[in-house]
């Protein structure tokens, strides 16, 4: 039997128990909506992910991934979703606000919440690929910004993942793969 031992450190278990999934109304409204723009997304054959940012209660940024439409790889929803917000406030800086993504941000993203200041990230689904807040990769914890951003992952995971797998099945399907590695 392998004995683990858990450091007792307050910061390590206040930031797993701030990954956990969410269970505030609130989050769940906003990440539907978050789903309607991922929504977007896929019916412009992009893969769908959907952001909002949300300040005192009011959405003030939203966007979806754009980056074949706009042939720029940096066309993440949450870069579009920062800036639809800082323009929304008239400052970069987005101190109180709240982003919601259908997806756990990747290394690029979660670098761009960092600087832009985000207070808090609340995603659907986990990234095990790219996951840029602690499933892969953890830009946001012990960041060298000294910044504090919360974290919650799960937040309608089901339903993130779903609309991402049948993305990629629809997108097989169109390329005659049905994915099934006995067909061929």
């Amino acid at each position: 039997m392998n004995n683990v031992k858990i450091k007792d450190d307050s910061s390590t278990l206040s930031s797993l128990v701030s990954r956990l999934s969410s269970d505030n109304p609130d989050d769940v409204k906003f990440m539907r909506m978050a789903l309607r723009q991922a929504q977007i997304a896929f019916d412009m054959k992009e893969i769908p992910i959907g952001c909002v940012i949300v300040k005192d209660g009011v959405v003030i940024g939203k966007g979806y991934n754009q980056v074949e439409q706009l042939k720029d790889a940096t066309a993440h929803a949450e870069i579009i979703a920062i800036g639809t917000a800082a323009s929304t406030l008239d400052n970069w800086r987005l101190d109180g606000c709240t982003l919601y993504v259908t997806l756990e941000p990747c290394p690029m993203c979660a670098g761009a919440i960092l600087n832009s200041r985000v207070s808090r990230i609340v995603y659907g689904s986990p990234d095990s690929r790219f996951g840029g807040c602690g499933t892969t990769i953890d830009v946001i914890t012990g960041n060298a910004l000294k910044r504090a951003v919360e974290v919650s992952g799960g937040v309608l995971a089901d339903e993130c993942l779903g609309l991402l797998k049948g993305f990629f099945q629809q997108m097989r399907l169109e390329k005659g793969d049905s994915g099934n590695k006995g067909d061929r």
